[in-house]
């Protein structure tokens, strides 16, 4: 496949590296082009840190965080982050966000996506955005959507971990090694100044998904070793010519 593409949606600046920066970086060693959208930089909700230094500002906020993704971009080897800006808590995404995301997806052209759980009551930028992340990739297979344009095939939507999984009808179905790019995810981790109090939840979470890897690998009968891995919940069925 020539110029191979994937395209993240992330709600806020952060959550491409905490719960996808590893299939980034993995997909990018693989030659891929992965595209990385930050809806909004999560200065409201998500920066508690910075807010709590004297003479903090909006404009402030909003410039740290971008810095600490663009960070964590380089270090995942991702050459394409974009900033939309459109607020959080609530994020804003009425008719112009979604026109913007929509002409991203058809320039993109990706063979997969990737956003949050469909559910998550602790934040509903998270699963706001994985409804955003549908209507778009609807709307960009739309053959009367401006004519002309090329419209979108129809490429897998996964939904990466959430925080709290046993409350958020996450499922996985896909566990995806990404030991050979850890030290990648951990340097784009340890990017994000703004929230270290998740650096090693993170960590640990990988650890366990290497686990799973392991175990659904084959386990102790002879299964692939693994010690770091994200896991993924696929929206749509996989067309396959063999299992």
């Amino acid at each position: 496949m020539a110029n191979k593409t994937a395209l993240v949606i992330s709600a806020h600046s952060a959550d491409f590296v905490w719960r996808c920066g590893g299939a980034i970086a993995l997909h990018q060693s693989l030659g891929y082009n992965v595209t990385v959208v930050c809806l909004s930089y999560g200065e409201r909700g998500e920066s508690a840190k910075l807010w709590k230094q004297d003479g903090m500002t909006m404009e402030k906020v909003k410039s740290e965080r971008r810095k600490e993704a663009e960070n964590a971009a380089r270090a995942l080897d991702a050459h394409d982050i974009r900033f939309f800006d459109v607020g959080d808590y609530p994020l804003d995404l009425g008719p112009e966000t979604q026109e913007r995301m929509v002409d991203v997806i058809r320039e993109v052209q990706p063979a997969f996506m990737m956003s949050h759980s469909k559910w998550d009551p602790y934040n509903t930028d998270h699963m706001r955005t994985t409804d955003f992340a549908l209507t778009c990739r609807m709307i960009a297979q739309a053959w009367g959507h401006k004519p002309g344009q090329k419209v979108l095939g129809a490429p897998q939507l996964y939904l990466f971990e959430p925080h709290q999984t046993e409350q958020m009808e996450w499922k996985p179905d896909v566990f995806l090694d990404i030991t050979p790019v850890w030290e990648k995810k951990w340097a784009a981790i340890q990017c994000m100044q703004g929230q270290e109090h998740l650096w090693n939840f993170y960590k640990n979470v990988a650890e366990n998904r290497g686990n799973h890897f392991r175990r659904n690998s084959g386990g102790q009968a002879g299964g692939r070793d693994c010690k770091y891995a994200e896991g993924f919940q696929s929206i749509f069925p996989r067309t396959v010519d063999e299992l």
